[in-house]
């Protein structure tokens, strides 16, 4: 079966049943069903297909799941476990990693430190003008400011308290004291990262380098051997020189630390300070400061969860420093120990929720947008795949920890708002390969601008609301804040034990949930009569609505006196008598409304706005046209000529300018849905499925045309018939449009397919275009020649060739020492006689019809024949491919006059 066989069926079927196409055209609900049924034989047909992309997000999420499983394994050995010892499990049998899962009753006292850099990344002094080694000691600085600058130095020398001189004067005086005391009294500092959570500080583990920070050192280095609870610690303490740095003000101190990390500074190495303090106003009366204090640390996670950094120490300095100055040197304010919250054993366990995020999960549902609309028969499987992907997401957090009734209505709701949007997007876009590209720009631009900037504003607690609900009002954004809160609840509930996302939770202030699904239902209801209505009626579309405004002021006729004027083309009345006699017969059939069982072009034009400045576009020139049941009419004409603009306007697929047509007296402007079932289309793409066998395609067609019951099977059977096309009849009263049919057949099936289309055209109108001049000599019983949007031509091949091909071709083949005498004695018939081929002896001559007889011929042979052999000879008139090449340089000439 081939796609002219389908042709045939669309333009009405056999001949029983032709009086039920005629009687009304097929509703909408008809041709729905149509669409249904051939859509679930596609489907059926593509089982193994449909099978496999179904299956490809279940295969993602069950590797996503199977990877899951496998961290978690891992996670659950012992380097991962709460380390155990002689006396049980715990924190002290631990290393940090073990650490951070072990349970705590009674969680330890750690002192408070301060976060040191390291001896090479320590900024430069005038104390120590050179870059530190890896073994050397250098002092650590901390940046002063305020607007009393003795008081704010003299603030500065008292943030590092001495240790007494018997600590380091008497050997082993350091082991005999309580360590936790003496920590609280003096400034502590490490250079390890800090920890996440404070059930272990990684800087006092056992061999660790700890730091005393003095404004003098008076010893370098000592050991100290303690006990806690039970076990034997060790640790080195090295005394560092802190050296308080006066700055003008703030900004240089804000100046200062950014030059101090590598990429604030052309030389590309780290320069940092302990601190910096703004003592602003302080004075006896009150002490105000700000701290400055390195907050690097609390963004080495993906999920930039705080740590706990080290800055209570930096604000206790600050304060016993004023108490000293206000009360005496004797006063101290010792800040003793930090602690953490009693906690559970816990297993350590990666969420790939966490890991993917808001913007993953954003990406996924949204990449199905551009499938979405460019097979129709597919949309219906879009939505049960998106469906069948949260589903069988479900061994992630984000899908199992949350109420799956919230997660349903919200992918649901999005599913259904997604597919709209696919609709609406498709009434841009007239190539497929155009929309993909600008689709998938959105999906990927859309969820990164969501990462970037919505999410952004939904952590800022000031930011106004109702700007969030207005950004959310473009459907990315609701897609992204109703995962980015799933997640959210599905963290919470897995690190801290909160509920799930419940209906309840939708009412929180701080939930968006609820104002997403109001969004995007809202959205839905608004865009589904839209993308409807841009689909059905062209020129309600914005892009036409536009182009109508802009010319709104100009007519028609204006307008192509615009683009004659601009383009300098003069317009001259060259006589086209066959072609003004058809514009005369379609007046009078219009004045007589004689339009039964006939097709009427009446003055068609087509006519393209301008853009950027450019002159409008003519495709069609007030074409018209008078054909009567049974004629088959062909158009010829060069590529480019606009024969196919032609046929899209006939068949609904583009709107005339100006002027109509009628079709069995049906107005194409006002009768469209009655022209459907009375006319068929075989255009030149293919329009038959792969996946649907012959009968089908026939079974769809046929009920597009109301056919039903019998009817409809006897005129798929009477077309199955035939080998390869259907002949039993296009329909009554009907027009079929053929556009370049034959194109890619071989000479066997062309000679079928003439066959088939000469039997059936005595019951039925036919529209063909070709460049095969034998295929329109063949079938055509009228021809019109079609060239820059208007006729030249019109009339039977015999007509237009004895008009324009009033000539004869006489061929000689003779020894090639002989052709000047030939081209000489042929030459004495006429003066118009002009040989047009020459080779090897064989010569070709154009001989006028009207100038030369064929006795005259015959008596130029007959002389040749007596001179000398002839080795063949003939005469031939002029073919219809001839009449053809001249009528088109005629065309350009009278082009190139314009």
């Amino acid at each position: 079966m081939t796609q002219k066989a389908v042709a045939d069926m669309a333009s009405g079927g056999g001949s029983e049943a032709r009086a039920a196409a005629r009687s009304r055209w097929a509703t909408f609900a008809t041709q729905a069903h149509a669409l249904l049924l051939k859509n679930l034989s596609f489907q059926r047909r593509n089982a193994r297909t449909n099978a496999a992309i179904a299956a490809f997000p279940a295969l993602v999420c069950a590797l996503l799941a199977a990877t899951q499983s496998a961290v978690d394994g891992e996670l659950g050995r012992s380097p991962f476990r709460c380390g155990c010892g002689e006396m049980g499990c715990g924190v002290r049998y631990s290393t940090p990693v073990q650490a951070l899962t072990c349970a705590e009753r009674s969680p330890a006292r750690w002192p408070a430190l301060v976060q040191v850099p390291g001896t090479e990344a320590r900024a430069l002094t005038h104390v120590h003008p050179q870059r530190c080694g890896a073994s050397e000691n250098c002092p650590a600085a901390v940046l002063l400011t305020g607007q009393n600058r003795h008081l704010a130095e003299g603030l500065g020398r008292a943030l590092f308290p001495r240790v007494p001189v018997e600590y380091y004067l008497v050997p082993g005086a350091l082991n005999s004291l309580d360590y936790s005391e003496w920590f609280s009294r003096v400034v502590l500092g490490s250079s390890t990262l800090p920890a996440r959570v404070l059930f272990m500080e990684p800087a006092l583990v056992p061999d660790e380098t700890l730091y005393v920070l003095q404004d003098l050192c008076l010893w370098n280095s000592s050991r100290l051997s303690v006990m806690s609870d039970g076990m034997p610690l060790q640790y080195d303490i090295q005394c560092v020189q802190a050296l308080p740095l006066w700055c003008d003000n703030s900004s240089v101190i804000n100046r200062r630390l950014f030059k101090g990390y590598k990429g604030g500074n052309k030389r590309r190495i780290s320069n940092e300070f302990v601190a910096g303090y703004d003592f602003i106003d302080t004075s006896m009366r009150g002490l105000q400061v700000y701290i400055w204090y390195n907050s690097t640390f609390s963004r080495d996670d993906e999920d930039d969860s705080m740590t706990v950094l080290r800055v209570p120490r930096l604000v206790n300095m600050a304060s016993t420093a004023y108490l000293k100055l206000l009360l005496g040197a004797d006063v101290e304010m010792h800040l003793e120990y930090l602690k953490e919250m009693p906690k559970p054993e816990t297993r350590m366990r990666l969420d790939l929720t966490i890991l993917f995020n808001a913007l993953f999960f954003t990406w996924i549902v949204q990449l199905l947008l551009p499938m979405h609309g460019f097979e129709n028969s597919r949309n219906a499987n879009m939505l049960a795949i998106q469906k069948r992907t949260s589903l069988a997401s479900a061994g992630l957090d984000i899908f199992r920890l949350n109420s799956y009734r919230v997660q349903f209505i919200f992918y649901f709701t999005y599913i259904n708002l997604q597919a709209v949007l696919s609709f609406l997007f498709a009434s841009f876009f007239s190539s497929v390969k155009t929309a993909s590209v600008i689709t998938c720009i959105y999906v990927f631009g859309s969820g990164l601008l969501g990462d970037a900037l919505l999410l952004y504003f939904i952590q800022d607690s000031t930011f106004p609301k109702h700007w969030i609900i207005i950004m959310e009002l473009f459907p990315a954004f609701s897609l992204y804040r109703g995962i980015y809160d799933l997640a959210g609840y599905a963290y919470e509930g897995r690190n801290m034990g909160k509920a799930r996302m419940q209906w309840v939770d939708l009412t929180d202030p701080l939930n968006g949930m609820k104002d997403v699904l109001v969004l995007m239902s809202v959205e839905w209801i608004i865009l589904l009569p839209l993308a409807f209505i841009l689909d059905h009626r062209p020129a309600w579309h914005p892009l036409s609505l536009f182009r109508f405004l802009l010319a709104k002021n100009l007519s028609h006729s204006q307008r192509i006196n615009e683009v004659n004027s601009a383009s300098g083309r003069v317009s001259i009345d060259f006589a086209k008598p066959d072609v003004l006699l058809e514009c005369k017969v379609v007046k009078q059939l219009l004045e007589k409304m004689d339009m039964r069982s006939m097709f009427i072009c009446h003055n068609l034009k087509k006519v393209y706005a301008g853009k950027n400045g450019n002159p409008d576009k003519i495709v069609v020139r007030g074409l018209s046209l008078a054909l009567r049941k049974g004629q088959c009419f062909g158009m010829l004409g060069p590529s480019g000529s606009r024969k196919t603009s032609f046929i899209n306007m006939m068949i609904g697929l583009v709107m005339p300018t100006s002027g109509t047509a009628y079709i069995d007296g049906m107005n194409l402007k006002t009768d469209m849905n009655e022209i459907y079932a009375n006319i068929g289309v075989c255009p030149q793409h293919d329009l038959l499925w792969e996946s649907l066998t012959g009968r089908e395609h026939l079974l769809f067609y046929g009920q597009m045309k109301n056919l039903t019951g019998i009817s409809l099977k006897k005129a798929v059977e009477e077309s199955l018939k035939s080998v390869n096309l259907f002949h039993s009849g296009f329909g009554d009263n009907s027009v079929v449009y053929m556009d370049e049919l034959s194109t890619g057949l071989d000479p066997m099936s062309r000679i079928d397919l003439w066959n088939v289309i000469k039997q059936a055209k005595k019951d039925y109108t036919i529209i063909l275009t070709t460049h095969s001049m034998e295929e329109a000599e063949e079938l055509c019983d009228r021809i019109g020649i079609f060239i820059d949007g208007e006729f030249h031509c019109i009339g039977t091949p015999n007509e237009l060739k004895a008009r324009y091909g009033g000539t004869r071709t006489l061929t000689i083949m003779t020894d090639p020492k002989h052709k000047g005498e030939v081209d000489k004695l042929v030459n004495q018939l006429s003066p118009s006689t002009y040989r047009f081929y020459s080779m090897s002896g064989t010569q070709k001559f154009v001989l006028p019809h009207r100038e030369v007889g064929l006795d005259d011929v015959f008596r130029v042979v007959e002389t040749l024949r007596r001179a000398f052999p002839v080795l063949g000879w003939g005469l031939t008139d002029a073919t219809l491919e001839d009449v053809f090449i001249r009528v088109v340089k005629e065309a350009q000439a009278i082009d190139d006059m314009s």
